[in-house]
């Protein structure tokens, strides 16, 4: 290894993120030091939980018992790392190879501290210290045989991170393609939500036992006799998961990531050659990923892979015959007019949402948080019945459609930040900027209203909620639409930044900007907060002998969505003459070049 390139590559990595910081300003460089901090708090706190766990509470366990917990570590470092690479699918390296090429440097020891510095996530600093002090906390209360889980965990981390990298790789040489781009992130990006969320699915769809679920008045008390059915069935439950655990504890020997509870096991009971075994076996998977990593990474640069497919043309006859139907399918999304829309806002709206539906990485996002919501639509659905007093209904029906319009934070407060350099046009565009807000908010609109009327039909049927309260609900939700327009306008002025092409990760982000984008996200549901003020009043009205809660939600519902109405229209007038003068520093921010 020659350690004098190596200090002078990493020199110069460091060097270009701390101009990174520079341009962020004073603010940028405080919140990286915040961050830092945090980071290794957690890192400190997750091990000294774990070896005081280890120590002092698990001394006397049963072996099952520090299987379990084993297990769950592993478990929530795979959920962690799921996670991860479902934000960003493609790899993200730290040092480009492809400047390097020309060089005489070790490109070897470049792709390791590329690899090394892609896997500092959230996962790792929260698991990997909380593995280690466990595996020192076991080994001060049990046997010293213990210390062998440190090399199997570290062992079975580095086998996930190599074989992801090696993943990640394989996306972007077979993604630079533009054909396959988009089904591939679409696909990959189902298969992992579903893969995710399968043992919910299983657990809550195809074991949960459906039964009716409906709404129960607070006079009626269940019957002694379906008390003690739902004990028994309980009861049952019980055994039937106990027997599902011990199902598990027999194959976990055969899922590599699991080899690590089983070697736990194995130690607990007096015998170390599983665990011996299992560490040989992660560090083999590991180095033969990595080594394919290696090899694919320089096959992609070198241009011997994943070269972009070239178009051919195609004979005036096939021309022809292909523009025949379109002639007949009618007119194309951007042609169409909504009604009662002015004609410059709508085709603003038409053509970003037509936008937008070619771009992978929102189709992507839109694809998760579609997926997220039938997901948990149908574990609503299809779960056991609960009682649950029907005042509850309303409150449930307005927090299910609040929680879908969380999932696009992301989008409404950063409009102009997809756009990138296509932003140019709308600086030069004579249209009126007020009008510009509102073709942006409708682009926006089909994704949160279509997630949240699925999931509000879904949680309608399971709590047989009645037609009034259906209706509010809709109209809670205008109004909720309303209250986000309003904010990630004014946010999408004043702190815009750049979404990196092909993925939503946000690059060159001002640390003013990342402190404004996760204080919004946390105080969203607070600025939401007046969509419940309606059944909050129904129910209290009604407690106090005024008229039927239903009616009380459905007028107040009705008056608040005419209230955000007419406060989002006055506002588009302050708002667009705001993004006049802001428009320049945005395009600044938003057309900016990655160093």
């Amino acid at each position: 290894m020659n350690w004098d390139q190596l200090r002078s590559v990493l020199w110069l990595r460091w060097r270009l993120t701390r101009n990174q910081w520079a341009k962020g300003g004073g603010v940028g460089a405080v919140i990286a030091a915040v961050v830092m901090a945090a980071v290794a708090v957690m890192s400190v706190s997750s091990f000294v939980g774990a070896l005081a766990a280890g120590a002092l509470a698990m001394g006397e366990a049963r072996p099952i018992v520090i299987t379990g917990v084993w297990m769950g570590l592993t478990a929530g470092f795979l959920v962690f790392w799921i996670v991860g690479l479902l934000q960003d699918l493609q790899r993200a390296e730290s040092i480009d190879l492809q400047r390097l090429m020309h060089l005489p440097v070790a490109l070897g020891q470049i792709f390791v501290v590329n690899y090394v510095a892609s896997h500092l996530t959230v996962g790792v600093i929260l698991f990997v210290p909380a593995m280690i002090g466990l595996s020192i906390g076991l080994a001060v209360s049990r046997s010293g045989a213990m210390l062998i889980m440190i090399p199997l965990a570290l062992g079975m981390v580095f086998m996930i991170s190599a074989w992801t990298y090696y993943l990640r790789g394989w996306l972007a040489a077979l993604m630079s393609n533009p054909r396959r781009r988009r089904v591939v992130i679409m696909g990959l990006t189902a298969a992992f939500i579903v893969l995710a969320q399968a043992p919910n699915l299983y657990f809550t769809v195809f074991r949960g036992g459906r039964e009716p679920t409906a709404i129960v008045d607070g006079d009626r008390q269940p019957s002694v006799s379906a008390a003690e059915a739902r004990a028994r069935r309980r009861d049952a439950e019980r055994a039937a998961d106990r027997a599902q655990f011990n199902q598990v504890l027999a194959v976990q020997r055969f899922i590599p990531p699991f080899w690590v509870s089983a070697g736990a096991q194995a130690l607990a009971e007096g015998r170390v050659l599983p665990a011996l075994l299992g560490t040989l076996g992660c560090l083999g998977i590991g180095v033969v990923g990595l080594r394919r990593a290696y090899r694919s990474t320089l096959r992609f640069y070198q241009g011997s892979s994943g070269g972009k497919a070239t178009a051919r043309a195609k004979p005036a006859s096939a021309v022809g015959s292909a523009g025949a139907p379109a002639a007949v399918a009618g007119p194309l999304l951007v042609e169409r007019r909504p009604p009662g829309v002015p004609e410059q806002a709508a085709a603003l709206a038409l053509a970003t949402l037509q936008s937008m539906l070619r771009a992978p990485e929102v189709k992507m996002q839109f694809g998760m948080s579609f997926v997220v919501t039938v997901v948990l639509g149908a574990s609503l659905l299809f779960r056991s019945g609960t009682s649950m007093p029907a005042a509850a209904g309303p409150f449930v029906a307005t927090g299910v459609v609040m929680f879908s319009l969380f999932m696009l934070v992301q989008f409404v407060a950063n409009q102009f930040g997809i756009d990138r350099e296509g932003f140019r046009a709308l600086v030069l565009s004579p249209v009126e900027r007020r009008l510009i807000l509102v073709g942006k908010n409708l682009a926006c609109l089909p994704a949160g209203a279509i997630s949240a009327m699925i999931l509000l039909l879904i949680v309608a049927v399971w709590l047989r909620l009645s037609p009034v309260v259906l209706v509010a609900t809709v109209f809670q939700l205008a109004a909720g639409l309303l209250i986000g327009g309003i904010g990630g306008n004014l946010l999408s002025i004043l702190v815009p930044y750049r979404v990196q092409a092909g993925s939503m990760k946000p690059t060159k982000m001002p640390g003013l900007a990342m402190l404004v984008l996760v204080l919004s996200q946390m105080l969203f549901p607070l600025a939401l907060a007046p969509t419940f003020v309606p059944p909050l009043a129904g129910f209290l009205w009604e407690r106090l002998g005024g008229p039927p809660a239903m009616l009380v939600n459905l007028l107040g519902s009705i008056l608040l969505a005419v209230a955000m109405a007419f406060v989002y229209w006055k506002t588009l007038g302050p708002l667009g003459r705001l993004l006049h003068r802001r428009e320049a520093r945005i395009l600044a921010v938003v057309t900016a070049g990655v160093e």
